[in-house]
């Protein structure tokens, strides 16, 4: 039995080098049956071997090296030179494929992006699959293909689905999949609020030093979770809708206390309210432009007769 044929446990480079042995041999003049006994043995032994000698000899007929060496009267090369040097072109090539598919896979990999927003500022982007998504203030947000992970802040999500590949939004150790959705994300330093306004999404947690907590949510639920809690509640269209107001740049008060609705004024603008002493229980109706924090500290002097003091940065109101 030949050399290469006891070769049955070998490295990827070894075996490449074995089967161009094989086509080599097998292309002589002495190639008899007993040689095609053993080249079965050898091909039988590992699929590995199998593999690389079907994609050597598929190279060999592409590339038509064999035509190549056969004199006009059919008769084949005597040359030995000739034939190993045509085998080894063959096998760099191979090798030289299969490096570059590996790199094309490679290259292929989405690229990971990132977006972020000022405060008081307002971005929209489209991803390549389609999906569209909008940052509210103060927001940063990595995109790596159909996998994003929200660092902070708030973003919509209008999700062009696609059940082969799953849209993911990570935020503070939570994680919701897309199962054909427009959702808000909401994160504010580990209390994560998750609306759905649109399909289905499954929400979950993921990080292990977290309680353990899952739901699949339906249009309307308002999901609201950290490290140790989750909590599901309904809201109406009208509620959800105000959620949005900021996509159109206001902020929609519904019975919202004052304090409260300092809180969002805040987080649009460098200058801030201040709600002192018992005006802070009071509540507000209305929409106002998010950067407009004027005309809500005039509205409030008209409705409960505030006093309203301008302190540097600062707009405090106080009864």
């Amino acid at each position: 039995m030949s050399d290469i044929a006891r070769a049955s446990s070998l490295n990827a480079a070894e075996i490449r080098t074995c089967a161009a042995a094989w086509l080599e041999r097998r292309d002589g003049d002495d190639w008899i049956e007993a040689d095609q006994a053993e080249l079965d043995t050898w091909l039988a032994q590992s699929l590995d071997h199998r593999v690389e000698y079907w994609r050597l000899e598929a190279a060999w007929k592409r590339a038509d090296r064999l035509g190549a060496l056969r004199s006009a009267n059919g008769e084949k090369a005597r040359s030995s030179f000739v034939r190993k040097a045509g085998i080894a072109i063959v096998a760099a090539l191979v090798l030289v494929g299969v490096i570059s598919v590996a790199a094309s896979i490679y290259l292929a990999q989405p690229t990971e992006k990132t977006y972020a927003t000022a405060i008081g500022g307002h971005q929209a982007i489209t991803l390549a699959d389609g999906t569209h998504i909008e940052l509210n203030t103060d927001t940063v947000l990595h995109a790596r293909g159909r996998t994003i992970a929200l660092e902070r802040g708030e973003a919509f999500f209008e999700v062009k689905h696609d059940a082969a590949h799953p849209f993911t939004v990570t935020a503070s150790g939570h994680r919701v999949t897309d199962l054909g959705t427009k959702f808000l994300v909401r994160d504010e330093g580990g209390h994560l609020e998750v609306a759905l306004m649109e399909g289905r999404a499954r929400f979950e947690s993921t990080d292990a030093g977290m309680q353990p907590h899952s739901a699949v949510l339906s249009p309307g639920d308002d999901v609201v979770a950290t490290a140790n809690s989750m909590s599901v509640m309904r809201k109406s269209t009208h509620e959800l809708a105000g959620e949005l107001g900021w996509r159109q740049g206001v902020l929609v008060f519904d019975h919202t206390t004052l304090a409260a609705a300092a809180t969002e004024f805040n987080r649009y603008n460098s200058s801030k309210l201040v709600i002192a002493d018992a005006a802070a229980r009071l509540t507000v109706v209305g929409t106002f432009r998010s950067n407009d924090i004027a005309a809500f500290a005039d509205a409030t002097q008209a409705l409960f007769g505030l006093h309203i003091v301008h302190r540097g940065d600062e707009t405090v109101i106080t009864r």
